[in-house]
């Protein structure tokens, strides 16, 4: 049987059924990422643990593929996938008429309390999107073998290129076109229309292939037609692992310290798919005497931003992180092309690729958390990525210039000591002074003893690089409001001033973010003080027998806690009536961006008695969330004032608040009134941000 004859239409059909399936593949990440992130309240894991699963079934798809292509005769292939497809499809339509679209689940499977974010995300993606995804994961390597044979002499390597390019337009297009058209239901109709014209382009590719022969065996023994060694194997796998690890690891440190957000998921993965695109289309574009400097660079850039973490201003942070995930992706990618094999090898190559890049989302997403009690991903990440890329470009270059390679040889060595000196006391540093750190889904938090310039000593709650909340231990001031939440703040306002507490009624106060459970300090007898915390291990801290934070105990009104995510909670409950709801529930100095949207504060109305004030803490060092929570007041026709408390010493800490109501008499206390800031600009368009659209851009601080 002959090969179907070269021509333009065959290969347009390759070329749109990988380029489609490949922006398919990574525009569904962020759609589902997007909806699962405010069921597990917004913690930088969840984007972690979807990639893990996309990776994990990428290495299925590339796994199923390989098989495909080395045990079974092209029409087999055909009919197989043929079949492959149009499961997913039925399973699509099916979905249908159960769901708002055919991969966005109902609000009914939102997760119980007492779930395992981890094990949740996994089950809610495999029942979501794993047959359609298997199915597009295949697509890349199965459709460049058959394009081989249908081909005979074209380059499949190529398609490559295309596949990360048709990848790289969906990264983009979703926070910059889809995100800000479409609500979740109407991305997931969108998808999944694209993808029943991407199954009809890969059954044309599949009856194409079906006629063609086998790949033949290469003949002689070209160096390009030996089976790669084991050692070679294994120096694919470690380089794709090593940039996996570096992208999740870079992706994890920016959304801890700003946002959870998709824009900055897509920035650091479009610079890995970017490298993909350069070294596989554009091979001259790895230049080894640039990119070898700009790993070393990157890597002490990083180092330092690791040691300056905060005090770093964010716009240098991720310059500096983004700066070092490409140039460790071109190394490892470049190298990666450098040692690719003959085509009858490629979907062995690309299997082996793959599960380089699925250890990497596993150490990243399971292993790290349990082995680690910090995010050392990232200096681990650093350092083997130059141990690697030293090795491989020593073993590869000057091999006739022997004074050559010792001199390289050593500055590479000395260099490796030097980046594992600096990032050993940066991880070492992180857990001096500690009276305990502990690590899950959520984060990293420490529990420490410090001091300020009074010799008054208090216990610190910190999350990442941020406090989030202090108590003394002198006697009276373990009972005082403080940090960001003293008396002149614009949470201690809300309630000291409230005109229910100024005329002597009992009050019943909602907190969103436990922390160190500092605003407890303000219930009085009769209260009731309602926290929602979506981290068990905050809630250990203020209780139990001998809790390192007792403002929980101390308490004089009733005192319940809540363990889950707030919104689902609320959502679930029934109108609590608060007197006065306090969102406050920042990781790091990551914003809870699920948090601030229209439909959030629509739920939190929903729990305000008549005549209740919502107050939103937007203390950042980044972003500026005053004219965020002015839109959504626009939106919502609600009053909302700004207060400011400078007070800064070691007992209260500078802090800025939002107060919003239903009505302008529900905060007119005079000493509340004499709080609130001018508005600056009143007629000032305000950003509106939804649950399904949130623009960091427009907020940043100039």
């Amino acid at each position: 049987m002959q090969p179907a004859p070269r021509s333009p239409a065959n290969v347009l059909v390759f070329a749109a059924a990988i380029g489609t399936g490949a922006f398919l593949l990574f525009l569904v990440q962020f759609i589902l990422g997007k909806q699962l992130l405010p069921w597990f309240g917004g913690a930088p894991a969840v984007w972690t643990t979807c990639m893990l699963f996309f990776q994990l079934l990428l290495l299925g798809g590339y796994g199923y593929a390989h098989l495909l292509s080395e045990r079974f005769t092209p029409a087999r292939q055909r009919d197989i996938h043929l079949a492959a497809l149009g499961l997913a499809a039925l399973l699509l339509l099916a979905r249908a008429f159960l769901w708002p679209s055919p991969i966005s689940p109902s609000d009914a499977w939102k997760p119980a309390a007492d779930a395992s974010p981890i094990t949740a995300i996994l089950a809610l993606l495999a029942f979501t999107i794993g047959p359609p995804f298997l199915v597009l994961s295949a697509t890349g390597p199965l459709l460049q073998s058959w394009y081989a044979r249908t081909n005979p002499g074209a380059s499949p390597y190529r398609l490559y290129a295309l596949s990360n390019l048709g990848s790289l337009l969906g990264l983009v297009s979703y926070p910059f076109a889809l995100e800000p058209a479409l609500a979740i239901a109407g991305q997931g109709w969108f998808w999944s229309v694209g993808f029943l014209g991407f199954a009809a382009a890969c059954a044309a590719c599949a009856v194409i292939a079906g006629k063609a022969p086998p790949l033949a065996r290469p003949q002689g023994h070209a160096p390009s037609a030996r089976p790669p060694t084991a050692g070679r194997r294994l120096l694919w796998f470690a380089l794709a692992a090593v940039a996996s690890v570096m992208l999740l690891a870079t992706t994890s440190q920016i959304s801890q310290e700003v946002a959870v957000i998709p824009f900055l998921w897509m920035l650091p993965l479009t610079l890995y798919l970017l490298s993909f695109v350069l070294c596989f289309e554009y091979e001259r574009s790895y230049v080894r005497p640039l990119w070898l400097p700009l790993l070393v660079l990157g890597a002490g850039g990083a180092t330092y931003a690791l040691f300056a973490g905060v005090y770093a201003g964010m716009l240098l942070q991720l310059a500096i992180y983004l700066v070092a995930l490409l140039a460790y992706c071109m190394v490892c990618h470049g190298e990666l092309v450098r040692q690719k094999p003959d085509p009858k090898y490629l979907t062995e190559f690309y299997l082996i690729v793959s599960a380089g890049g699925a250890f990497g989302g596993i150490f990243t997403g399971i292993v790290a958390p349990l082995l680690f009690p910090e995010f050392w991903e990232l200096p681990l990440a650093l350092l083997s990525g130059y141990g690697l890329a030293m090795f491989v470009v020593y073993r590869a270059a000057w091999p006739r210039r022997p004074w050559l390679r010792v001199t390289s040889g050593t500055g590479a060595l000395a260099g490796l000591f030097v980046l594992a000196g600096a990032l050993a006391y940066h991880m070492q540093e992180q857990l001096e002074d500690n009276l305990v750190v502990t690590r899950n889904f959520f984060g990293v938090l420490r529990v420490d003893h410090a001091r300020g310039e009074t010799p008054e000593v208090y216990t610190r709650l910190r999350h990442g690089r941020i406090s989030h909340g202090i108590q003394f231990h002198d006697e009276t001031l373990a009972t005082m409001a403080t940090s960001y939440y003293g008396p002149s703040s614009g949470v201690g306002l809300a309630i000291d001033k409230h005109p229910r507490r100024l005329a002597g009624e009992r009050l019943h106060i909602g907190v969103v973010g436990l922390g160190a459970g500092t605003l407890a300090a303000y219930g009085r007898k009769g209260d009731r003080v309602r926290f929602y915390e979506i981290n068990p291990a905050v809630v250990g801290f203020s209780t139990g027998d001998e809790p390192y934070f007792t403002y929980l105990q101390n308490c004089r009104g009733d005192v319940a806690v809540v363990v889950g995510d707030a919104r689902v909670a609320l959502e679930r409950e029934a109108p609590q009536d608060f007197d006065v709801l306090a969102i406050d529930a920042f990781s790091s100095d990551s914003i809870p961006a699920h948090l601030l949207t229209v439909e959030a504060v629509q739920l939190y109305l929903r729990h305000l008695r008549s005549g209740g004030i919502l107050a939103i803490h937007i203390s950042n060092r980044y972003l500026d969330l005053d004219p965020v929570v002015r839109g959504i007041a626009d939106k919502l026709g609600l009053v909302v004032e700004y207060v400011e408390d400078t007070t800064s010493d070691d007992i209260v800490w500078q802090s800025d608040w939002m107060l919003l109501a239903r009505d302008s008499a529900d905060m007119n206390s005079p000493d509340l009134v004499d709080a609130f800031a001018p508005r600056l600009d009143p007629d000032a368009p305000y950003p509106l941000w939804t649950d399904a659209y949130s623009n960091l851009l427009q907020v940043l601080k100039r």
